[in-house]
């Protein structure tokens, strides 16, 4: 018997936000057609200081192949990714955030801290490489 599209895609997006440790009201799941393929952003809502960050992009021939390949990379990106801090604040307010991001490199965490925002409207006070546990 085949699995309905709807119910699975409902499964893998709440297994997603028990993987990270979001619940999906804190998740955005963005897909957005490319030529022959679908993008799918996931984005992730942080409640304290109401800003919005990329967690992560893949590719699928479908909205449920796209979202199989995010279920995939949150299984597995803490093998293969860093994990950075990133203090941070919006210009015009007095506010010093904290934000965490998993990315290959330093300019990739930044690229998820500015990702559909303006990087000259914040102010990056430091960017740390954590340490492996």
């Amino acid at each position: 018997m085949a699995v309905d599209k709807n119910i699975e895609t409902a499964q893998l997006q709440s297994e997603i936000g028990e993987y990270i440790g979001m619940g999906l009201n804190s998740l955005v799941f963005d897909y957005e057609d490319k030529d022959a393929t679908v993008l799918l952003k996931l984005i992730t809502v942080n409640p304290r200081h109401n800003q919005s960050f990329l967690y992560h992009i893949t590719e699928g021939i479908s909205k449920l192949d796209a979202l199989r390949a995010m279920f995939d990379y949150v299984k597995s990106h803490k093998d293969r990714e860093s994990s950075y801090t990133i203090q941070w604040s919006i210009h015009g307010e007095n506010t010093l955030h904290t934000s965490y991001f998993s990315a290959k490199n330093i300019q990739g965490a930044l690229d998820k801290l500015y990702f559909d925002r303006d990087p000259n409207g914040i102010t990056v006070f430091s960017v740390i490489m954590n340490p492996i546990s």
